[in-house]
Parts: structure tokens; C-alpha cells; sequence
């Protein structure tokens, strides 16, 4: 089930002030041991020591290659890759450096196969829980399916102060409704 807490945007300046969004709470966060021993009760025939072997390297490997410039997809989770922030762009080609007009780089994540946005979206239950995380309100409420995709809430405005799990505090770029893909 996804909780979610309602905000209000409360940036004066934003075309969506002073309407509500929703926001993703997360109970917890698990780590690989956690997935490896989850994996283990589910019949998968490797222990979890296995498990967390296999996901360890994985994870390297992943990072080996995204640093080496590739793409990597797992299909029906997502496709990671790079992604570079820039600061003020270059007036001319050749004044480009990379100190200059680099500020990083960020991990991007795209959902893929049956792991798509439209099909979480289909496949979720989704609650509102109060300020109080733990308890929830009266009712379930199941995505009615057809129209468009809801926004992630990754790149909705927020009221400014810490955003549950998803979101950012940034006033974001993306209009309600639009889907955040980067995972920063």
C-alpha cells in the first residue's frame, strides 16, 4: 500500500499556490540484507547469504558500468543511468570546461516493463495517512485506471521544510501531474 500525507503549496510565486498535492510516505527502507533475506522466503531455491552475494556484485557492477559511461537496464525495474547537472551554460563551444559549467552528476533511474509508471499507478492501493505517521485514514482508494499518469509527486511543488519520502524542496520544474524519472 502507498500512504501518502497532503501539503499545500505555499510558494507564492508558483502557478499552483495554495493547492494541495500529495506526498509519498515510506514506513521504511530496506536494505540489501533485508531484500536478500525477503528474497530467501520466497522460495527462490539460493539462500540468503546467496542472495546477498549475487546483489552485492550486482550493485558494483552497476556502478562499474555507469561509470564507464553505459546504460544499464533491469528489465521490468528500470534503466539507470548518468546524468550531468550543469551550471550556467558556455557563450561559445570553446569556452566550455568542465570546472567552469559542471556542477556534478546524478544517478538517473526510468521505470521499465511491467514496473512502467501507468503500471504501478494500475496495480497500487494508495491511503492517506495523517501528519502522524502510522495512522491512516478511513478508506482505501484505488487508482480508478484510464486518463493519465499521476505524478510521482518527485518534482511537485512542496511547501518548503522536509518532504516525506519522494519530492523535493526545491519548488521543481515540473508542472502538477508531470513525471519525475530522475532519482536524485
Amino acid at each position: 500500500m502507498i500512504k501518502y500525507v497532503l501539503k499545500e503549496n505555499k510558494n507564492k510565486k508558483s502557478l499552483a499556490f495554495g493547492k494541495w498535492y500529495a506526498f509519498p510516505v515510506a514506513d521504511e527502507t530496506i536494505d540489501l540484507s533485508d531484500l536478500a533475506k525477503h528474497m530467501e522466503e520466497h522460495n527462490t531455491g539460493f539462500s540468503e547469504a546467496m542472495c546477498l552475494g549475487m546483489m552485492t556484485a550486482m550493485v558494483k557492477c552497476i556502478k562499474e558500468q555507469l561509470l564507464a559511461g553505459k546504460n544499464v537496464k533491469i528489465d521490468n525495474l528500470a534503466i539507470f543511468s548518468v546524468g550531468i547537472r550543469n551550471k550556467e551554460g558556455a557563450k561559445t563551444e570553446a569556452e566550455f570546461n568542465v570546472a567552469g559549467n559542471i556542477s556534478g552528476l546524478k544517478l538517473r533511474a526510468r521505470a521499465t516493463g511491467t514496473l512502467s509508471n501507468a503500471n504501478l499507478y494500475n496495480q497500487a492501493n494508495v491511503r492517506k495517512v495523517s501528519a502522524t505517521v502510522g495512522s491512516t485514514s478511513t478508506g482505501d482508494n484505488k487508482p480508478s485506471g484510464g486518463g493519465s499518469t499521476p505524478s510521482t509527486g518527485g518534482s511537485t511543488p512542496s511547501t518548503g521544510g522536509s518532504t516525506p519520502s519522494g519530492g523535493d524542496t526545491t519548488g521543481g520544474t515540473n508542472p502538477p501531474g508531470g513525471e519525475g524519472t530522475d532519482a536524485e
